[in-house]
């Protein structure tokens, strides 16, 4: 269970809050998407639920726990379990699918062996099994770099994958993709959602993308919650609501 209590962010110089007095609680099980024009603090929640982004008021509660309470390593120990998804991928281009796909041990090895890439045999094993179900089996050997974005956010999920993580977590993940291979991602990460009955929390502009595959769909505007229910409640007036006039279909 993830609990956000009266939850606030501020930023140094800014004007208003990233978070203002945020009170949301997520499930396993559940697939939420996240919408928001830019500006909302999508990612800034996505941040302080992975411990990156300390809160300014307000608890991030983990399994009953204070995570700003808990020491550095206990906090290493959850972004562990956490298996987040980037916009930009950050994958490393130089290496092979396979070797991008490993460093989703960092979180579980000591470090000296991580970068010098001594990995077992069971790992890599692993590794060749999450490279089949993401469609990539093909491909252990080739570097990213030569890969097409919907490839290499097929790694960025395998990578993820490979954590086995408790959460999947999401900021914007598909939003340089075109609509084809956006909806091919997230059918892959509804499959492997419901596989391993995870808590999903995703930021999405695409709507009809969070129509098709949430279960819940929290809407936020100006650092708070302004919309919580399901995507058939996700109606014209409350996507007004949400993006105002500028709305994103």
């Amino acid at each position: 269970m993830i609990e956000l209590k009266n939850v606030s962010v501020f930023y140094p110089k800014a004007k208003d809050p990233a978070l203002k007095n945020i009170n949301l609680a997520f499930k396993s099980g559940e697939f939420i998407c996240v919408l928001g024009p830019s500006g909302a603090g999508k990612s800034t929640m996505i941040r302080t639920i992975n411990a990156l982004q300390p809160v300014t008021e307000g608890q991030v509660i983990i399994d009953g726990k204070d995570l700003a309470a808990l020491p550095e390593l206990k906090r290493r120990e959850w972004r562990s379990r956490t298996g987040m998804i980037f916009q930009h991928f950050h994958l490393i281009p130089r290496l092979t699918v396979e070797q991008n796909i490993l460093t989703g041990l960092f979180g579980k090895k000591k470090a000296f062996t991580t970068f010098a890439g001594v990995f077992s045999q069971e790992e890599k094993v692993k590794a060749k099994e999450i490279l089949y179900h993401v469609g990539l089996e093909q491909m252990a050997d080739r570097r990213v770099e030569w890969l097409s974005g919907g490839q290499k956010q097929r790694v960025g999920v395998a990578r993820a994958l490979m954590q086995e993580p408790e959460v999947f977590l999401g900021d914007e993940p598909v939003a340089s993709l075109d609509p084809g291979t956006a909806r091919s991602i997230f059918q892959l990460l509804s499959g492997v959602h419901d596989q391993n009955n995870l808590t999903t929390i995703i930021n999405v502009h695409d709507v009809t993308l969070a129509k098709a595959f949430a279960t819940r769909v929290i809407g936020l505007s100006h650092g708070e919650v302004i919309f919580d229910g399901s995507p058939e409640e996700l109606d014209p007036m409350n996507l007004e609501t949400i993006y105002g006039k500028a709305l994103q279909a």
